[in-house]
Protein backbone atom coordinates (compact mmCIF):
# COMPACT_ATOMS: atom_id res chain seq x y z
CA UNK A 1 0.00 0.00 0.00
CA UNK A 2 1.04 3.73 -1.05
CA UNK A 3 0.28 6.85 0.81
CA UNK A 4 0.10 10.07 -1.30
CA UNK A 5 0.57 13.65 0.55
CA UNK A 6 0.00 16.45 -1.27
CA UNK A 7 1.20 19.30 0.67
CA UNK A 8 -0.34 22.63 -0.52
CA UNK A 9 0.80 26.23 1.07
CA UNK A 10 -2.05 28.50 0.26
CA UNK A 11 -2.01 32.05 -0.18
CA UNK A 12 -3.12 34.18 2.70
CA UNK A 13 -7.21 34.53 2.66
CA UNK A 14 -7.90 31.78 -0.09
CA UNK A 15 -7.79 28.60 2.55
CA UNK A 16 -11.91 28.63 1.66
CA UNK A 17 -11.41 29.02 -1.87
CA UNK A 18 -8.83 26.41 -2.21
CA UNK A 19 -11.23 24.03 -0.31
CA UNK A 20 -14.29 24.62 -2.55
CA UNK A 21 -11.91 24.00 -4.97
CA UNK A 22 -10.72 20.72 -3.70
CA UNK A 23 -14.31 19.54 -3.36
CA UNK A 24 -14.57 19.56 -7.42
CA UNK A 25 -10.92 17.45 -7.90
CA UNK A 26 -12.24 15.13 -5.56
CA UNK A 27 -15.14 14.86 -6.88
CA UNK A 28 -13.86 14.00 -10.21
CA UNK A 29 -11.42 11.36 -8.21
CA UNK A 30 -14.53 9.61 -6.42
CA UNK A 31 -15.97 9.00 -10.09
CA UNK A 32 -13.02 7.91 -11.77
CA UNK A 33 -11.77 5.79 -9.05
CA UNK A 34 -8.15 6.54 -8.99
CA UNK A 35 -7.60 5.92 -5.43
CA UNK A 36 -9.24 3.64 -2.62
CA UNK A 37 -9.11 6.62 0.32
CA UNK A 38 -8.54 10.26 -0.06
CA UNK A 39 -8.93 12.53 2.65
CA UNK A 40 -8.08 16.51 2.53
CA UNK A 41 -6.40 17.91 5.79
CA UNK A 42 -5.83 21.41 7.32
CA UNK A 43 -3.55 23.11 10.08
CA UNK A 44 -3.99 23.21 13.36
CA UNK A 45 -0.44 24.40 14.03
CA UNK A 46 2.48 24.89 12.37
CA UNK A 47 2.57 26.93 8.63
CA UNK A 48 -0.96 28.55 8.08
CA UNK A 49 -3.17 28.33 5.41
CA UNK A 50 -1.70 24.47 4.58
CA UNK A 51 -4.45 21.91 2.84
CA UNK A 52 -3.04 17.95 2.54
CA UNK A 53 -4.74 15.77 0.07
CA UNK A 54 -3.62 12.25 1.41
CA UNK A 55 -4.23 9.70 -1.01
CA UNK A 56 -3.96 5.48 -0.45
CA UNK A 57 -3.31 3.25 -3.70
CA UNK A 58 -2.58 -0.41 -3.52
CA UNK A 59 0.79 0.02 -5.73
CA UNK A 60 2.62 2.26 -7.42
CA UNK A 61 1.22 1.21 -10.66
CA UNK A 62 -1.83 2.52 -9.68
CA UNK A 63 -0.99 5.24 -8.38
CA UNK A 64 0.68 5.82 -11.82
CA UNK A 65 -2.58 5.14 -13.72
CA UNK A 66 -4.48 7.43 -11.20
CA UNK A 67 -2.39 10.06 -12.25
CA UNK A 68 -2.62 9.89 -15.47
CA UNK A 69 -5.83 9.15 -15.75
CA UNK A 70 -6.62 12.26 -13.74
CA UNK A 71 -4.10 14.23 -15.82
CA UNK A 72 -5.63 13.54 -18.97
CA UNK A 73 -9.39 14.13 -17.78
CA UNK A 74 -10.66 17.67 -19.15
CA UNK A 75 -12.93 17.91 -16.07
CA UNK A 76 -9.95 17.33 -14.04
CA UNK A 77 -8.05 19.64 -15.98
CA UNK A 78 -10.70 22.59 -15.64
CA UNK A 79 -11.16 21.93 -11.88
CA UNK A 80 -7.22 22.15 -10.91
CA UNK A 81 -6.87 25.09 -12.86
CA UNK A 82 -9.39 26.94 -10.77
CA UNK A 83 -7.57 25.39 -7.60
CA UNK A 84 -4.02 26.23 -8.25
CA UNK A 85 -4.50 30.49 -8.06
CA UNK A 86 -4.76 29.72 -4.21
CA UNK A 87 -1.50 28.15 -3.65
CA UNK A 88 1.63 29.48 -2.92
CA UNK A 89 3.62 26.73 -2.96
CA UNK A 90 3.49 22.68 -2.37
CA UNK A 91 5.68 19.60 -2.47
CA UNK A 92 4.88 15.83 -2.18
CA UNK A 93 5.40 13.05 0.09
CA UNK A 94 5.05 9.09 -0.73
CA UNK A 95 5.26 6.85 1.55
CA UNK A 96 5.16 2.60 1.78
CA UNK A 97 2.79 1.09 4.59
CA UNK A 98 4.64 -1.01 5.98
CA UNK A 99 2.10 -2.22 9.12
Amino acid sequence: MVVVRNVFRLKFGKARDAQEAMKSLLAINRRAATTSEMRVLTDLTGPFYTLVLELTFPTMSALEQGESAAMTDPAWKDAYAKFVPNVESGFREIFRVVE
